[in-house]
C-alpha cells in the first residue's frame, strides 16, 4: 500500500531543496530563456535526477557511497568549481537568435540535462541537506522496505521537477516576448554571476 504523507513530504523536500537560487538555478533559468520552456525544464530534469540520487544515498544510509563523497570533496568541489567557470564564460560569450517556433531544441536540450545533473553532483554536501532535511520532516523510511526508499526517492524526484517546470513554463513564457539584444544581455548578466559563483566555490578550497 502506497504511503500518501510520506510522498507528500519527499515532494515538499524536493522542491525545498530545488528552490533556493543558486549557480544551477541562475543557469537554468538561463537556458529558459534563451532557448525556450524544453531545454529550461529539461535542463531542470537534470537537476532534479541528481537530487532525487542524493535523497537515494541519504535515506538508504549508504554510508560507503556518502562517506567517500565526502572524503573526496576537496576534488570534487575543485572540478565542480572549473566546470561552473567554463559554464559561466560560455554562457557570458554565447550569442543568441529570436527561436523560431517548431524549431528542434534535442541537442541543447540533452546537453543542458548532462550539464546541469554533473553539476549537481559536485556539491556532496546536499546529502547533509538531505539528512536535515529529513529530520525535520521526519521522513527516514524506518520500515526499511525498498518500496518506502523507493517512494522517497520519486517524491523527491516529481517535487524538484515540478518546481523546475515552473521555473521553465515562466522562462518560455518570456523568452518570446523578449528582444534577441535583451536576450544576451540575460546571458551576460547569468555568465557573471556563474562566474562569482565558480570563484567562490574555488577560492573556499584555499
Amino acid at each position: 500500500m502506497i504511503d500518501t504523507t510520506l510522498f507528500l513530504k519527499s515532494l515538499i523536500i524536493g522542491v525545498t531543496i530545488a528552490a533556493p537560487v543558486g549557480p544551477v538555478g541562475i543557469l537554468c533559468i538561463q537556458r529558459a530563456l534563451t532557448y525556450g520552456r524544453r531545454t529550461g525544464f529539461v535542463s531542470g530534469l537534470g537537476a532534479a535526477t541528481a537530487d532525487a540520487l542524493y535523497g537515494l544515498i541519504a535515506v538508504m544510509g549508504l554510508t560507503i557511497v556518502s562517506d567517500f563523497l565526502l572524503a573526496h570533496q576537496f576534488w570534487i568541489q575543485l572540478w565542480g568549481g572549473v566546470f561552473l567557470f567554463l559554464l559561466g564564460w560560455k554562457t557570458f560569450t554565447s550569442q543568441t537568435e529570436p527561436l523560431k517556433t517548431g524549431e528542434p531544441q534535442t541537442t541543447s536540450s540533452l546537453k543542458g540535462f548532462f550539464s546541469v545533473f554533473l553539476l549537481t553532483l559536485t556539491n556532496p554536501m546536499t546529502i547533509i541537506a538531505f539528512i536535515a532535511i529529513f529530520g525535520v520532516f521526519r521522513v527516514t523510511g524506518s520500515d526499511g522496505s525498498v518500496v518506502s526508499a523507493l517512494l522517497v526517492v520519486l517524491g523527491v524526484f516529481c517535487g524538484s521537477a515540478l518546481w523546475w517546470g515552473t521555473v521553465a513554463l515562466v522562462g518560455g513564457w518570456l523568452s518570446s516576448r523578449i528582444e534577441s539584444d535583451s536576450l544576451t544581455m540575460i546571458n551576460r548578466v547569468a555568465g557573471i554571476i556563474i562566474t562569482i559563483f565558480s570563484s567562490y566555490i574555488l577560492i573556499d578550497l584555499i
